[in-house]
């Protein structure tokens, strides 16, 4: 059952990502990637940032990015702790 947005702990949420080894670099390239794209004026509504290499395998923005249908990116082979292989 999801959790209603006033029932959420942002303060909670925000420290679990601190913790997370890398997450909030990651999360920034892909903010960085989303607002490269609306800055030039691309309509990614519907679908999604892919990076030509994997965030979880290293890559970055300067790899590349390109849009995405979101079951072509959400789908590739992953390994047991969760990253792709």
């Amino acid at each position: 059952m999801p959790i209603k947005p006033e029932n959420r702990n942002y303060k909670h949420e925000t420290a679990l990502e601190k913790k997370r080894k890398g997450a909030h670099e990651a999360r920034m390239e892909r903010q960085r990637a989303r607002r490269a794209l609306d800055k030039k004026g691309v309509d990614r509504t519907g679908k999604h940032v892919a990076h030509k290499k994997a965030l979880a395998n290293g890559g970055s923005n300067a790899d590349g990015y390109t849009l995405q249908e979101p079951k072509k990116n959400l789908s590739f082979p992953r390994k047991s702790n969760h990253k792709p292989k």
